[in-house]
């Protein structure tokens, strides 16, 4: 006779969340991260995900939607925790479309986390691989991306120095810590003021030496 243990609970118990497989491209604004992003994305085997698309083409009919609104309709930051809701949404849409196939596909990710508490709340969903850090030393050429691409998307507000500069301040007080969270092991320091074609040929060697190891 075989004796059945008493008080078993025959609920079963919930799988962890998938970890998806991620590189990040990170930089100053005007560095060439969105840039490289999408031209990484036209490639098999990449998807790019870039947390200003998340927002632009977000359903603000939504609950997460509205609570979008509620603070970028005052131009204050959205929180954290909304953001990163917003953020694994989006994706979590993509894999149930197919469009987005982590068996197959590296995410590559721009413009998010945006800060050490994001990085630390998106750990839960991202097994980050390599961190490219695009760094540009001649501060005039960003400033004129920057501005070629307020103009190209009708965003004069953009387009001033005075704006370009609280950008770059902001990146260095609250987005540069981000580096240290993922350690010196996988961040990766990347020359940005080439063409896009040499940068790119640089990224894609430097993720087949990793693949390669």
């Amino acid at each position: 006779m075989i004796a059945v243990a008493e008080n078993v609970s025959l609920v079963e118990t919930p799988a962890p969340p998938r970890r998806y497989r991620a590189m990040l491209l990170f930089g100053a604004p005007g560095s060439g991260k969105g840039t490289m992003g999408k031209a990484l994305g036209a490639i098999p085997g990449f998807y790019h995900c870039a947390c200003g698309e998340v927002f632009r083409n977000l359903d603000l009919s939504s609950e997460l939607g509205r609570e979008f609104l509620k603070y970028s309709s005052q131009g204050l930051l959205v929180p954290d925790d909304i953001t990163i809701s917003l953020w694994k949404e989006a994706i979590d849409g993509m894999v149930a479309a197919r469009r987005f196939v982590p068996d197959h596909d590296l995410l590559v990710l721009d413009g998010i986390p945006r800060d050490e508490a994001q990085a630390y709340m998106m750990d839960e969903y991202i097994t980050v691989e390599r961190v490219f850090h695009l760094h540009c030393s001649n501060t005039e050429k960003m400033a004129e991306r920057l501005k070629r691409r307020a103009l190209k998307e009708n965003r004069l507000d953009d387009a001033s120095d005075e704006v370009i500069h609280r950008r770059w301040k902001i990146y260095e007080e609250e987005s540069r810590p981000v580096l240290e969270h993922y350690g010196s092991d996988k961040v990766e320091l990347v020359d940005a003021l080439g063409s896009p074609v040499q940068v790119l040929h640089d990224l894609l060697g430097r993720l087949l030496v990793a693949r390669l190891a």
